[in-house]
């Protein structure tokens, strides 16, 4: 599958960013924890130069615990801050506003010693589409201060959202780049949910993801599907016997594809076959 996805309003948003940047003290980057380098946009490192950054590793609790402690390592290793975190279940808000406070500790400094005691810390928030930046800013806030959503491009335009303790943040609509250049990248981004579902071969693309499952989670895969093996020819095979299982059956007995594609996609997407990350440190991109 070669998988594009960049309209018009990303370009916009591109642009967005970059014309707002010295507006901000700090760019908040959200990765999405089960595929961190996938769902890192090359163009914000270009855009955001030499700005302050914090790397959110968010929806830490659908990916594999010990595969994130090795992501947290390998970004410090890089001399990068990434917090794990969770916007529906984390308290890990103080963690994040000490660590930006700690990152930002001499800008605050000379600001102080100009008299500038108490002016408020402005953050920029990017990502990827659907990485859950509108959540996370509701989860900071306390409040539903930013429109959410499960899906790609709920998030519009900009808006400027101010929270107590003396942060604003800038929230901006998610934006990918405009080319994969490695196909592995486009399907993992398609996995998670980060590229319309409208524009996919939904078939297709869940004999793929069962395919890479088949692979990093074998037995979390057989189990919830109650699969005896997993020897099959292709991942449109192991979707016919998942339709075959559930139940999913048109006339004519042909299995189907379609609503099995769509269970596949959806309950890898909430975690119900399990607790999986996409690809590790060790692999890189390969």
């Amino acid at each position: 599958m070669n998988i594009q996805w960049f309209p018009g309003h990303m370009a916009k948003t591109r642009r967005l960013i970059g014309e707002n940047l010295s507006l901000v003290d700090l760019v908040v980057e959200l990765l999405d924890a089960r595929a961190p380098l996938s769902s890192q946009n090359p163009d914000i490192e270009d855009i955001c130069g030499q700005k302050p950054r914090l790397l959110i590793l968010n929806k830490s609790d659908l990916a594999d615990s010990n595969t994130n402690e090795a992501w947290q390592k390998y970004f410090a290793d890089q001399g990068k801050t990434a917090i794990l975190f969770d916007s529906v279940h984390s308290k890990q808000v103080k963690s994040i506003t000490d660590t930006v406070r700690r990152l930002l500790s001499e800008q605050i400094k000379r600001q102080e010693e100009r008299g500038m005691k108490n002016r408020p810390l402005k953050l920029m928030i990017v990502g990827i589409p659907n990485v859950g930046k509108s959540s996370f800013i509701n989860r900071l806030a306390g409040r539903t201060a930013a429109i959410s959503g499960d899906r790609p491009g709920v998030t519009k335009g900009k808006q400027w959202i101010r929270l107590s303790g003396g942060f604003e943040l800038l929230d901006t609509p998610g934006v990918l780049w405009p080319k994969f250049e490695d196909e592995a990248v486009g399907l993992r981004l398609a996995f998670t949910g980060a590229i319309k579902d409208e524009i996919m071969d939904t078939e297709t693309l869940a004999a793929k993801l069962l395919e890479t499952l088949s692979l990093r989670a074998p037995e979390a895969l057989m189990t919830r599907y109650k699969l005896p093996s997993l020897e099959f020819e292709n991942g449109f095979e192991t979707l016919e016997a998942v339709a075959r299982k559930r139940g999913f059956i048109v006339s004519g007995g042909e299995p189907d594809y379609f609503r099995a594609a769509q269970i596949v996609l959806d309950e890898f997407r909430s975690s119900k076959i399990g607790k999986i990350s996409l690809e590790s440190p060790e692999e890189g991109q390969e």
